[in-house]
């Protein structure tokens, strides 16, 4: 104990004692830090921010943090990773740390919502345009590619209405050009089919450039953490979004981190529970009066089916890899009141945006007002999406069967 401090509180800021090494349990420990402590001077000149060789500020990692990044890379097969506050802002933080001035980014047309409102009002006020393709048809990706192009989004299904794109084609047009790709991954979380290895022979010859996902879904599972990650091959694309990523200030707290390294180990089994609970389900609702079509891209008539069979038909025991969501059209002799009314009257799915977590969720959608030209191979109807949890799938079923009794009468 350093002897020169009279007062206490002194010395209880200052305490010198250090716990013994050599303990390990299941779970890392969890370093909380703004300030780092460095030995000298020397130290603090010759630590670099950038890599995980030491430890400078607490915004630009810690040794959990490292650790969540190293095992979210190992999940999807990156070599770099950088945490940040959300989904939307792994997003973000790609879209500005690759684009400036006089650029142009293309989107899918049935992209995740957030990601194509940024581009209209954000990216635009920056002066980057945005152009947005069918996502089912690589044909129109290529004709809306321009010398102006530098970064194509790509979603694999497509937000709400599940669409399935040709991801390694997308994905391969893309690299003749010489266009940087980044992929919304959290539907596939890692699990459903590699993001960095399309061609599924190890070699990783075929890959996308950057896995944007939000762990706020499948990675932290119990709907109670916003995190996303952003996770590359590149050391140089990584270096521009770390940058931007300091420049932003962006950091994640500790004790979300550790929500997420607890639940991580888990996230094989409940894909494949969500996943099997939403096929079930999914193939319930095809036989139901009331359902106009069931939107999942493992069942045969989804749009992009053949296209998720070849990407992720070899995943899960020989059945395929697929999320816990699936989309239905309510026939069109219903209104949206009766939609309404049958959301609302749900027991066990609850009104709610998000997925991946235990509680089933459930939410009407006005498509026409989501997309910029017609969904030809939707069905005539109100949309309703279902992110299926971890309740008993009968208990489920019946809550379904009971409230579309109460909506729509006898069907």
């Amino acid at each position: 104990m350093n002897d020169f401090a009279h007062d206490v509180s002194t010395r209880l800021i200052h305490h010198d004692y250090t716990p013994p090494a050599g303990f390990v349990a299941p779970a890392p420990g969890v370093h909380k830090a703004s300030t780092v402590i460095f030995p000298n001077v020397e130290a603090v000149r010759s630590r670099e921010w950038k890599d995980k060789s030491g430890y400078t500020y607490g915004l630009h990692g810690t040794p959990t943090t490292f650790i969540l990044e190293e095992r979210l890379c190992a999940l999807e097969g990156g070599l770099q990773c950088v945490l940040v506050p959300s989904g939307l802002a792994a997003i973000a933080n790609v879209s500005l740390a690759l684009l400036k001035t006089g650029d142009e980014v293309l989107i899918p047309d049935n992209a995740y919502g957030p990601n194509r409102s940024m581009a209209e009002a954000t990216l635009a006020q920056f002066g980057i345009r945005h152009a947005l393709y069918d996502a089912l048809d690589p044909a129109d990706l290529a004709a809306k590619i321009s010398p102006a192009t530098r970064l194509v989004w790509l979603e694999a299904p497509g937000s709400v209405t599940m669409e399935f794109p040709n991801l390694p084609e997308m994905v391969r047009l893309c690299k003749a050009r010489g266009i940087v790709t980044a992929l919304d991954n959290t539907w596939g979380a890692g699990l459903a089919f590699a993001p960095f290895d399309l061609e599924g022979d190890g070699s990783g010859s075929l890959a996308v450039d950057i896995s944007a996902h939000a762990l706020t879904k499948y990675p932290s599972g119990g709907g109670d953490v916003l995190m996303g990650s952003i996770i590359t091959r590149d050391p140089a694309l990584h270096l521009k979004i770390k940058l931007l990523h300091m420049h932003l200030g962006l950091g994640v707290g500790a004790n979300d981190v550790e929500a997420v390294l607890r639940s991580l180990p888990s996230i094989s089994l409940r894909y494949r529970a969500h996943d099997v609970a939403a096929r079930t389900l999914a193939r319930w609702m095809q036989q139901q009066p009331a359902v106009a079509q069931v939107l999942h891209p493992a069942l045969p008539e989804s749009p992009g089916h053949q296209h998720w069979q070849a990407l992720c038909g070899a995943v899960g025991g020989g059945d395929g890899g697929a999320a816990g969501l699936f989309s239905v059209v309510m026939a069109a002799r219903y209104s949206q009141q009766q939609v309404d009314a049958f959301c609302d009257g749900l027991q066990w799915f609850k009104i709610g945006y998000s997925w991946g977590g235990p509680m089933s969720l459930v939410m009407p959608y006005q498509i026409a007002s989501m997309r910029t030209r017609p969904a030809n191979h939707l069905a005539p109807g109100i949309l309703v999406r279902f992110s299926i949890g971890l309740e008993a799938v009968q208990d489920l079923q019946h809550d379904l069967q009971q409230s579309m009794h109460r909506a729509f009468g006898s069907t």
